[in-house]
């Protein structure tokens, strides 16, 4: 790609060297995480995870989008969270999960797990209806069809009906993009209009920002959890 932190390409890599860029950007931002790959990688180590979720909470000026596909494994470290610093998730990080068609619809009741105060669906690039979605606890939908040189067009009425859907369940819903061979091929009008709706977020008491961050530790307190975890569920475990 031309970019030495590209060097693995498509490659899981951790780039620690970027971890605490945010705190030097004094204007708020909106932030989309690890937008080239998942945060909860069967690959990342639960120090460098937990390394994240310290920059977001001491630069909590900004807004956070945390994405992922693997919402069971956001769960758990959520729970991991909660444990260590007696809190959950504060509202200023989203948390949330891809949901490509109804065949992903799973993903939205692990998200429904995860301890947070915010979460949300990227139902993007959406390939096939929905059917009928249980929103509760969702704060905020994105819709988008497929972009890139085999895209697949996206259909009129699967986006009509998420909206629909939305709009009863009282979930706020952003339509990003229609696709096409680039993302704003299509444009993002639908009807003639835009949906630009985002999540109202909750201000609640917080002190997670002043708590220090030790990785080893909290590495150290991951794997004990998780073995106990293991341990209860009648797994046998190695320990080296």
């Amino acid at each position: 790609m031309g970019i030495k932190k590209y060097k693995n390409v498509f490659e899981f890599t951790e780039q620690s060297q970027d971890l605490e860029l945010p705190l030097t950007w004094k204007k708020p931002k909106k932030i989309f995480v690890n937008s080239m790959s998942d945060l909860f990688h069967e690959d990342a180590r639960m120090e460098f995870i937990g390394s994240c979720f310290d920059t977001m909470l001491k630069g909590n000026h900004h807004v956070y989008q945390v994405l992922t596909k693997r919402p069971d494994v956001m769960a758990d470290f959520s729970k991991l969270f909660e444990n260590h610093y007696l809190d959950i998730i504060p509202p200023h990080i989203w948390m949330g999960t891809s949901v490509e068609n109804e065949d992903f619809k799973w993903r939205i009741d692990a998200l429904r797990e995860v301890k947070c105060h915010t979460r949300f669906l990227s139902i993007e690039p959406l390939l096939g209806p929905m059917g009928k979605m249980d929103l509760s606890n969702i704060d905020w939908v994105i819709i988008g069809g497929e972009s890139g040189a085999k895209f697949r067009p996206v259909k009129k009425e699967w986006i009509l009906d998420t909206i629909k859907q939305c709009k009863k369940q009282k979930v706020a819903v952003f339509f990003k993009q229609w696709g096409g061979f680039r993302p704003k091929s299509g444009g993002r009008e639908l009807d003639g209009k835009t949906y630009d709706q985002y999540p109202k977020i909750r201000l609640v008491e917080s002190v997670l920002k002043e708590v220090e961050y030790d990785p080893q530790a909290f590495a150290k307190f991951s794997k004990s959890k998780i073995e106990q975890k293991k341990s209860q569920n009648g797994i046998s475990i190695q320990v080296t």
